[in-house]
């Protein structure tokens, strides 16, 4: 998922990786693929799973997107 491949980018800019992420809001267009899009993000998250989100939209800044995704993680020292 192109998502999950931004985010792991930013975090991996600032030394972190998807472990560190606590929470994912889920921006879809389509809540009638909320379990297939549900299903992508915890193939992705693996066994760390964040409080996640999922809220249905009208639509998204590219009408060819059909889930925009936020992360919030924490990283210790």
């Amino acid at each position: 998922m192109r998502c999950f491949e931004i985010i792991r980018e930013a975090l991996a800019e600032q030394g972190a990786e998807l472990g560190h992420v606590v929470r994912t809001r889920m921006f879809v267009t389509d809540i009638d693929r909320g379990e297939e899009l549900g299903r992508a993000h915890q193939e992705t998250v693996g066994e760390h799973t964040p409080t996640t989100t999922m809220v249905e939209v009208s639509r998204l800044i590219d009408p060819d997107m059909l889930i925009e995704i936020e992360a919030d993680a924490i990283v210790t020292d």
